[in-house]
């Protein structure tokens, strides 16, 4: 999961930095050959764009920053961590849950992703097979006991 995601990162860091240093500098330049540069929108339009690739690449490089400094080693095996899969049945009305615990900054929000500092997330993290989290929500306390458990190390 975190190879798989620093893949990805990696990959869009690389299309991201040949658009920094070789598309927008052409687009840059044609524009500015255009003439008058304070009512140039090619120029404008390449200058927003060459700001927001910069943006862009500093939250990827931060991203990818935190995820090297992530030891898979001080996740437990045994207990719900991040990238773990958890399936929990609500002891109240006894439906089945499955959530998968991400990053805070993820982008993997499909149905049933939750970050580790989310409310559920909280509950979950640190709570292991056959055990109870107690989810406080405005209106009522959710008891979720959990049936399954995949750590990150078991996928």
């Amino acid at each position: 999961m975190l190879e798989e995601l620093k893949e990805k990162l990696s990959a869009e860091a690389a299309k991201l930095q040949h658009e920094l240093n070789v598309v927008l500098p052409n687009e840059i330049r044609k524009a500015v050959e255009l003439g008058d540069l304070r009512e140039n929108s090619e120029y404008k339009a390449a200058l927003e764009r060459q700001q927001f690739v910069q943006a862009r690449l500093g939250q990827l490089h931060q991203r990818l920053s935190k995820l090297s400094s992530v030891d898979m080693s001080q996740i437990p095996a045994d207990k719900v961590g991040l990238g773990s899969k958890v399936i929990v049945v609500c002891q109240e009305t006894q439906a089945v849950e499955t959530y998968h615990l991400v990053f805070g900054d993820s982008e993997q929000f499909d149905e049933g992703y939750v970050t580790m500092s989310s409310p559920i997330g909280r509950a979950l993290v640190g709570k292991t097979i056959g055990e109870v989290a107690f989810l406080k929500l405005p209106a009522r306390t959710r008891k979720l006991k959990i049936i399954e458990l995949v750590t990150i190390h078991g996928q």
